[in-house]
């Protein structure tokens, strides 16, 4: 593209310097010439007239007089009645050019003829053609050293933007904010910034949308798995009933998740899905869930405060809050895991505590941030968690670190609102 702009402009320039610097030069030499000529014309006149003059006065001619009136190197043939032609000045050899001759008046009808070398007007002539000429060809080289200049100044950021949009063709989103200084290629390079912008969202949102599925996938399937080892290990079959309808509940919790990330329920948005619930039910359901795996720890589970709450949430989401506390406890804390239910002002509190070492000093409320975490783990739990309880209104806090008190928030449900 360059040597192509480079040609176009370099080829306009030198038809707009033929198309005026031809006509130019010959106006010019034609100027010159017709200059010159009418010059050598009035100094013939000049020269005439004295001559006729002296014939009326005196009716003799000074020759010294007429051949003051001609310039070194010209001569003057001179003609009038009676004497033979006399000529003044010395011959011309050199590209003599000769003037339109004087007549004089009758009756003595005298003429005169002014002969000089054409040679100085021919260079005069060919000086200004040569201006023109040197003039054409240094507007040639500055057409030149503008087309490069602009054809590089155009090229280089149309190869700029060719490496911006491959290298967001192969996978590295990052905008360059890179400005150029002309309106369309600026305007090129916004919408690929803003494009590179919405992209490296897309991007951001997938990984955390599978790292979130990951995570929640997690806790019910560990659940069902442990429902399942106890069926294997039931040998009534009653109790292989009860567990296949708890593995049954955890396919239907695994159901609810997958239809949660679907619609994107994880965001701080308020769900519209939320309804009454029955804490002490839902409290009931993850301990008979988590109930082996603290007995295999062998740590108890306790349950205290008040009874027969009702709170305003998504049933599958809060129990998700409440399994990812427990697991975490069970992960990370020692001693018995106490639920406590209180409520305070218009919210309902499930609290969620053990005797373990807690939360470090040094992470603090900075345990729901993405990828923090004390220990070994994914440190998405207790993000996912928070995010889950805020899009039902509520919010999830860190009450104590040491020892570890946890407490989910809901709004309280009122039957007469």
């Amino acid at each position: 593209m360059r040597r192509r702009m480079i040609k176009s402009t370099v080829s306009a320039v030198l038809i707009v310097v033929v198309l005026l610097g031809v006509p130019l030069g010959v106006i010019d030499a034609l100027r010159i010439s017709e200059a010159e000529h009418a010059a050598l014309n009035q100094r013939v006149q000049l020269i005439g007239f004295q001559l006729d003059q002296q014939l009326a006065v005196t009716g003799q001619v000074d020759e010294k007089v007429l051949a003051a009136l001609v310039p070194d190197g010209d001569s003057a043939t001179l003609t009038y009645p009676g004497h033979d032609p006399v000529m003044l000045g010395t011959a011309v050899n050199d590209h003599p050019k000769s003037s339109d001759p004087y007549i004089g008046p009758k009756p003595r009808q005298v003429t005169a003829v002014l002969t000089e070398s054409w040679s100085p007007t021919e260079m005069r002539i060919r000086g200004s053609l040569l201006l023109v000429l040197g003039v054409a060809v240094l507007a040639t080289i500055a057409a030149c050293g503008v087309a490069f200049l602009q054809a590089r100044r155009l090229s280089r950021p149309l190869s700029d933007l060719a490496q911006t949009a491959e290298r967001l063709g192969s996978g590295d989103p990052r905008p360059r904010h890179r400005r150029y200084g002309i309106p369309e290629l600026d305007r090129v390079a916004e919408v690929i910034d803003h494009t590179a912008d919405r992209i490296s969202r897309m991007l951001a949102t997938e990984r955390r949308l599978a790292a979130d599925a990951s995570h929640q996938l997690r806790t019910p399937l560990t659940a069902l798995s442990m429902r399942l080892e106890e069926i294997i290990a039931a040998q009534d079959l009653m109790d292989v009933k009860e567990e296949a309808a708890v593995a049954l509940t955890q396919v239907e919790r695994l159901t609810d998740v997958v239809q949660r990330l679907l619609t994107d329920a994880r965001d701080t948005r308020r769900s519209t899905s939320t309804v009454p619930i029955d804490v002490d039910m839902v409290i009931r359901q993850q301990i008979f869930e988590w109930r082996p795996a603290f007995r295999s720890a062998r740590r108890p589970i306790r349950v205290e405060g008040v009874r027969g709450l009702a709170a305003v949430a998504t049933p599958g989401a809060f129990a998700q809050v409440l399994a990812t506390l427990m697991e975490n406890s069970l992960m990370h804390g020692a001693g018995p895991v106490t639920i406590r239910t209180r409520t305070t002002g218009g919210s309902v509190v499930v609290e969620v505590c053990d005797e373990g070492p807690g939360v470090p000093p040094e992470l603090g409320a900075r345990v729901f941030e993405r990828s923090v975490s004390g220990r070994a783990s994914t440190g998405l739990g207790l993000t996912v968690a928070r995010e889950l309880a805020e899009a039902d209104g509520g919010r999830l806090e860190l009450l104590q670190q040491r020892p570890p008190v946890f407490a989910v928030f809901l709004t309280a449900f009122d039957p007469l609102t």
